[in-house]
Formats: structure tokens, C-alpha cells, sequence
């Protein structure tokens, strides 16, 4: 029992460990509180994101790796405007004004839909192990070359409206690295992305990749919209990394969302979809009841650090009991 508590509260000090390196050390970018910190940027999901942070390849361990050293990513670019014809194609056909809307059943998108508010939209192609038929039909060569690159988890299109813009905010997993190419763009400086503090403007025909883990925020500040394609690329990391990183994956596989009634829907956006109700309700409160809404936001929040938590001890302990029976 002794030695339980003693690997508990070395669990304990290793998560308010990450959080602290999280908020204070990691990256150049410094938000100006902690309210920021704790609002945007996912902090219980940092014991387990210092795991792979630590297992991580030197290549991939900085906020902007080169591309030259992901060779297999190379195929996405020489093949820019093959991409570029079948998202235009999505456009002009409308498929990104056809986003579904909180409450309509299996299409809530827990990862990118405070990202709607802006007038993002997007049109998925694949995510993690699954294949989007609606994608297969729309996008046949694009989705057969990304089948090709094994190191490509998720991809989809993304458009950016005129005026446009997502605030600062980190992605709450590690398991990947974000990859962008530019496909129909303003072409200017003034339709950007910054990235713990270093800025990019997406140009037709050009890619970058990035940690989406480090603080970053986009604007559109021009009169064309920007289509790219977006990519979630896996994690160069040791054997130990890959091992704690097939965790995460195991989770991502349940936030697909579909593009339309071909598709499946993975079980947590499902599931989001039924309580999107009550979500709404979350946001009249914060208007009409502001401290039992933060109340309630801690105690969810809360919640989440402790699974998180009990997540890490099960991968930490689950070995060692086994080795030392």
C-alpha cells in the first residue's frame, strides 16, 4: 500500500511538473497570465504530452521542423495542384458551406468547433485509421495519395474567410505534428499563421509543418478566403514515445467527424452531439450566471486532470506491477 501512494503523489508532482514547464518554459512565447494558460491551452493534458515531448526526435523537437527532414512529405507538395483541383472542386460545389451544427446528430467536431466561430469551415479526408467515404468520392486522388504516406494520420481541407482569425491557443495532444499547404491563398503577408511567436504566410503551392502544441494563432486579413490542405503527421519519437503515443491515437479515432450521412462518426463527437444541448445551455449561464458557470467549467475541467492522471499512473504502474508481481 506504501509504495501506491508513494508512486500516487510521485504522479501527482510530475503533472503539476509539466504544467509548470508547459506555462513557464517550453517555447519563447509567454502568455501575459495564467488565465490564458488555463483557458486555451489544454494544461491537463500536459503529464502525459512531457512523455512524448521526451521521447521525441531531435528533428521534430522544435516549434517549426525543417521539412527537409520528413523526405516522405515531398509527395503532398509535387503533387500541390492535382490537391488544389479537387478542393476547388469542393468549392465551387459548396461542400464547405454544408458545415452541420452542434446538435445535429454524429456532425459535432470536439476538437475544431470553437474554430466556427470565425467562419472556419472544413472538409475531413481521413482520421486516424479511418477513411472518410464522402472523401473517396470527392476526392479520389488526393485521398489516394495521402493512403500512400503511412506517416499521415488525419488530413483535411481548411478554409479561412476574409476577416478571419483564431486566437491564441495550444492543441491538447502531442501524438502529431500539424502540416499546411497552401493550395488556393491570398498570397500575402496580411493572411497569416504565428507560431510561439514566429510568423508564416501561406502561399499557393508552399508547405510548412509545425508543433501545433506551442502556442499559436492565425489571421485572414484580406478579401479572398484561404484553402489549404491540413495534415496531422505522427510524431518521430522512440519506442517508448510510440507506446504511450498509440494511447492518444486509440482516443483520436473517436473524434471523427463526418462529412456527411456516408460517414461514421467516431463515439465521443456522437456523443457530443447529444449533449450539444446542454452545451448551449453551459453558454446561457455564462451570461446569466457567470461564477456557477466557472464553477461548473472547474469541476469538468478538474474531472479531466484526474482521468488524465489515473491514464499516466496506468501506464506507468500497470508495467511495474507486472515486473516486480
Amino acid at each position: 500500500m506504501t509504495s501506491v501512494v508513494i508512486i500516487a503523489l510521485l504522479l501527482l508532482a510530475f503533472a503539476l511538473a509539466s504544467m509548470t514547464y508547459v506555462y513557464a518554459f517550453r517555447g519563447e512565447y509567454r502568455h501575459p497570465s495564467l488565465k490564458p494558460y488555463l483557458r486555451k491551452c489544454w494544461p491537463m493534458f500536459a503529464p502525459l504530452n512531457c512523455l512524448l515531448y521526451m521521447a521525441t526526435e531531435r528533428r521534430a523537437a522544435r516549434p517549426l521542423p525543417s521539412l527537409e527532414d520528413f523526405p516522405e512529405l515531398a509527395v503532398i507538395r509535387d503533387n500541390w495542384e492535382t490537391i488544389r483541383s479537387e478542393a476547388l472542386g469542393l468549392y465551387e460545389n459548396q461542400e464547405f458551406d454544408r458545415i452541420k451544427t452542434p446538435g445535429n446528430e454524429g456532425y459535432y467536431d470536439v476538437g475544431f468547433h470553437t474554430f466556427f466561430k470565425s467562419g472556419w469551415s472544413k472538409y475531413y479526408l481521413k482520421w486516424y485509421g479511418y477513411t472518410h467515404h464522402s472523401g473517396q468520392r470527392s476526392c479520389p486522388r488526393t485521398v489516394e495519395l495521402l493512403e500512400g504516406i503511412s506517416s499521415v494520420k488525419g488530413a483535411l481541407f481548411t478554409l479561412l474567410p476574409p476577416g478571419g482569425k483564431l486566437r491564441r491557443h495550444s492543441d491538447p495532444f502531442a501524438c502529431s505534428l500539424r502540416y499546411h499547404l497552401g493550395l488556393a491563398t491570398p498570397n500575402s503577408d496580411d493572411c497569416w499563421i504565428e507560431v510561439d511567436g514566429q510568423k508564416y504566410s501561406w502561399r499557393d503551392g508552399e508547405a510548412f509543418l509545425f508543433d501545433e502544441t506551442y502556442v499559436h494563432h492565425a489571421a485572414n486579413e484580406t478579401d479572398q478566403y484561404r484553402l489549404i490542405l491540413m495534415c496531422d503527421v505522427a510524431r518521430p519519437m522512440n519506442l517508448f514515445g510510440r507506446l504511450v503515443n498509440w494511447v492518444y491515437c486509440q482516443f483520436m479515432r473517436l473524434t471523427i467527424v463526418p462529412n456527411d450521412s456516408s460517414d461514421r462518426a467516431g463515439g465521443i463527437n456522437a456523443l457530443f452531439s447529444g449533449v450539444a444541448p446542454m452545451l448551449e445551455k453551459g453558454k446561457q449561464l455564462k451570461k446569466t450566471n457567470r461564477p456557477l458557470y466557472k464553477l461548473i467549467k472547474n469541476v469538468i475541467n478538474l474531472v479531466a486532470l484526474l482521468l488524465v492522471i489515473a491514464l499516466l499512473a496506468a501506464v506507468v504502474y500497470l508495467p511495474y506491477q507486472a515486473i516486480t508481481g
